[in-house]
């Protein structure tokens, strides 16, 4: 088919109407040219492209035609305006788009300054009454390079508990968020969506997943941007120290004189029996190579375990066990 508009607005093909101006509402916003300063080619062609679509894809005859034949079929149709050339659909200018859409304040400016300094144009209306906001709808009066973009908030951040066993087999988070919306009238409303958290073997604390623009909406400004913080939930065996794990082992006195097995099971439900034949001494930690936590960006690869021993000595000993033990200790 060559071009996708639905891919382009993001959108299925049974979108509506409505469907299709909340996608081009976004995405223009989004994309347009003013607000990206620092990647301009880039947002010129997108917003260009999303303007293409929308306005294919919101007429019935062009979208049915579109559906039927694509790309090449757009450029078949006859004119029926003077916005197709004899050669077929011509695209109208994308900032003349933009700027019948949202009216003329649509970012709140009232009588400020700010709104004093945009150009207007009594020769027609907007779509939402008064008068509509010429093609430099971003640009001001005074030197036509400023820029008047709705401001995005900060990212609203939000933790997301993860137990050691999902931090070092990884998982699958399902999230039910509800947010607030801003509907292609203007109005607020609610709606509720599924996000899906792929957890990656070996993430950490802090570790951030983010969602652009599933945040709240408001009148006249960008949604936020919604992220989720990996944070870990207490374990009763290990803790975490950057890739390693900790664990603590308590041993009576004659084990660590006389040598033991320590077994552990591991997160992802091992078996571990590990010797232990040096003498222990208070403070004591051995370290099983590999049998930490998995390790991001080194695919195989594991920190260690680090096993910390505390010794319980006893608190009373009978004559013939002191006897005993200064004979066995050569004392």
């Amino acid at each position: 088919m060559g071009v996708d508009y639905y891919e382009i607005l993001k959108v299925d093909k049974t979108a509506t109407e409505d469907d299709l101006k909340k996608a081009y509402r976004r995405l223009a916003m989004k994309w347009h040219p003013d607000k990206n300063p620092t990647k301009k080619n880039e947002a010129e062609t997108k917003f260009k492209q999303i303007s293409e679509a929308y306005e294919v894809l919101s007429d019935p005859r062009r979208r049915q035609t579109y559906d039927q034949y694509g790309e090449e079929g757009l450029k078949d149709m006859p004119p029926p305006g003077s916005n197709e050339s004899e050669n077929g659909f011509n695209p109208r200018n994308a900032e003349d788009i933009f700027a019948e859409f949202f009216g003329s304040s649509p970012f709140g400016f009232g009588s400020s300054g700010a709104a004093r300094s945009m150009r207007f144009s009594s020769d027609r209306g907007g779509p939402f009454g008064g008068f509509g906001m010429t093609s430099n709808v971003f640009r001001n009066y005074s030197d036509g390079t400023g820029a008047s973009m709705p401001k995005k908030p900060p990212p609203v951040e939000s933790k997301l508990p993860c137990s050691l066993e999902e931090l070092y087999a990884g998982s699958t988070r399902k999230m039910k968020i509800s947010r607030q919306v801003v509907d292609t009238n203007g109005r607020l409303g609610s709606e509720t969506e599924i996000l899906t958290i792929d957890v990656k073997p070996g993430w950490k604390k802090g570790t951030k997943i983010t969602f652009p623009d599933k945040g709240n909406e408001q009148l006249n400004q960008l949604a936020a941007d919604l992220v989720f913080v990996i944070d870990e939930k207490p374990h009763n065996v290990f803790s975490r120290d950057g890739n390693d794990l900790i664990m603590n082992y308590k041993v009576t006195l004659a084990e660590a004189l006389g040598g033991m097995e320590v077994n552990i099971t591991t997160l992802d439900n091992r078996e571990l029996s590990i010797p232990v034949n040096n003498i222990v001494i208070p403070g004591y930690e051995l370290v099983v190579s590999q049998e930490g936590m998995p390790i991001t960006k080194e695919p195989g690869n594991r920190g260690d375990l680090k096993i910390r021993f505390e010794v319980k000595f006893p608190t009373r000993l009978t004559p013939e066990q002191r006897a005993a033990l200064k004979r066995s200790l050569g004392g």
